[in-house]
């Protein structure tokens, strides 16, 4: 309690040393207040014009073509237009337009209306909807509905116009890429087409090269065997021409190889068959060496059945026997013709199969060389497609945004031009300015009050110098003292008075004035 009551104490000290000064209070609400009211009052009046615009960005069309044409984001398109519209370009074109940049002179003062007119000129989002407000303040109500009106159309044609040059700009782009793939995709196809043409022979692709050299060494194999049985059988008549020349020894080497049994067909396919094999197999493989003692069997019983036939001495006559030898030496002499057009036959094949068989080094660059080739031709063909197809869906999609806007503006208030002023503030500005005019002069009494003290009571006496006040002497003149207090008091409430009335009548003129506007314009 002692400690509150020394507190009490102490506030009533600090109250009644600044009631003692409050002379102060007056000085500073006659310096602060008349001056403040006077520089509100000659402040001139602003209007503010606003306007309101919803953002539609759902379209009809916009489901239907999904996956059909290219889509913008209308949402990125309107939030990146938000961002771009107040920065320097569009407040020039804004300055430009309102004619405000006529009454600049010099590069400074545009500047300076630049930059007042990104500081006025507010754009703000409502809500999670896309309605956007527009408002900017001006001294003169036309011009502030003008800029209002404006930074509006600049904000809608600046939306749509800026869709339209991406997508202009988009279709020079695809166009000039189409045109540079065209010419890059003829070139490659007349590359492959050159290649192939040189290399026809040798491209394993092609499926010619190998199946040509394989086809060479087998006719060139299947030759070399024709001469070699073909020899064989000339060897076999010449032999018979030039044997014994008995006529019993000639019918019988005659009849030996002449003669037909119902062993012939049967040991030739048996031959051929060997022959087939014996390009696939060795002599040690089964399928040879059964045909082999198959063929051995027939030929030894075609030999038991022809001694068998010249034992019963059906043999021919000796002039049959000279005829027939003429006919063996024809048949020799065509053999030999056969034989040397085969040996034509072989040199050509053995060239053939030589020529390809130097060439097969050459075969996995050419190959290689040819993948190269159809992989550019493959990745420029592809991107050839890709952008033709692009170029379609970019023309489905102009098409559908000229017969439905992804984007559309419905203005919800159009800006007006205000008629009645937003600002400033002054009945407030006139309250903050008599506050700070009084809180001032209480400020100032506080601190003269305690530079310079003036003790009220005995209890201050002895805080300040420690010492025991014994007793107390009025003063004598106490009727003088009391009225030069109530003249002091009355002072200082005419001055408060005077400075209040200032301030109702300014208040009450401003009340009235807004009534007024709002009889008038309601």
């Amino acid at each position: 309690m002692q400690d509150l009551h020394k507190t009490l104490e102490l506030v009533f000290g600090y109250i009644k040393g600044v009631w003692v000064k409050k002379r102060y209070i007056m000085l500073c609400t006659w310096l602060i207040c008349p001056i403040g009211f006077v520089k509100v009052a000659s402040m001139p009046d602003v209007y503010e014009s606003s306007a309101r615009v919803y953002v539609d960005t759902r379209s009809i069309l916009a489901p239907m073509l999904r996956g059909l044409a290219l889509q913008s984001n209308p949402e990125q398109e309107v939030a990146m237009m938000v961002r771009t519209l107040l920065t320097r370009p569009n407040l020039e074109i804004i300055a430009r337009n309102t004619d405000l940049d006529i009454t600049t002179t010099d590069d400074d003062q545009f500047q300076s209306l630049i930059d007042s007119l990104s500081k006025g000129i507010r754009l703000k989002k409502s809500g999670r909807e896309n309605l956007y407000t527009i408002s900017y303040t001006h001294q003169n109500s036309v011009m502030a509905k003008t800029v209002v009106q404006e930074t509006l159309d600049l904000f809608v044609e600046g939306t749509l116009g800026k869709s339209r040059v991406d997508s202009d700009s988009a279709d020079r782009f695809i166009d000039e890429q189409i045109d540079e793939y065209e010419t890059r995709l003829l070139n490659a196809e007349q590359r492959l087409v050159n290649y192939k043409r040189k290399y026809n022979t040798l491209l394993p692709n092609q499926g010619t090269f190998y199946s040509n050299y394989a086809s060479a060494n087998e006719q060139l194999a299947q030759t070399r065997l024709t001469i070699k049985e073909m020899e064989q059988q000339i060897t076999s008549l010449s032999e018979q021409v030039n044997s014994n020349n008995s006529p019993t020894s000639g019918t019988a080497n005659f009849n030996n190889t002449s003669l037909t049994t119902r062993y012939d067909s049967r040991i030739k396919t048996l031959e051929e068959r060997l022959d087939q094999l014996m390009l696939k197999y060795t002599a040690l493989h089964p399928d040879v060496i059964e045909t082999n003692n198959l063929l051995n069997s027939l030929i030894a019983s075609r030999k038991q059945e022809i001694e068998t036939f010249l034992a019963t001495g059906d043999g021919n006559s000796p002039s049959e026997i000279g005829s027939i030898a003429s006919e063996l030496k024809l048949e020799i002499s065509r053999l030999e013709g056969q034989v040397a057009s085969l040996r034509v036959r072989e040199v050509e094949f053995s060239n053939t199969a030589e020529s390809l068989k130097s060439k097969l080094d050459f075969v996995p660059q050419a190959e290689a060389e040819l993948t190269a080739l159809d992989r550019d031709y493959s990745i420029t063909k592809t991107k050839y497609e890709g952008l033709l197809n692009r170029r379609e869906s970019t023309a489905l999609a102009r098409k559908a945004d000229i017969s439905s806007e992804s984007v559309q503006f419905r203005v919800i208030e159009a800006p007006r031009v205000p008629k009645i002023a937003a600002g400033p503030n002054r009945p407030l500005i006139y309250t903050g300015v008599l506050a700070f005019g009084f809180a001032a002069g209480l400020g100032l009494a506080f601190l003269i009050s305690q530079l310079n003290p003036v003790l009220i009571k005995a209890s201050q006496l002895t805080a300040l110098t420690a010492y025991p006040v014994l007793g107390a002497v009025s003063h004598l003149n106490k009727a003088h003292i009391l009225k030069v207090k109530r003249s002091r008091l009355l002072v200082f409430l005419l001055s408060s008075g005077i400075i209040l009335g200032i301030y109702g009548v300014l208040m009450a003129a401003e009340i009235m004035r807004f009534n007024i506007y709002a009889r008038i314009f309601s």
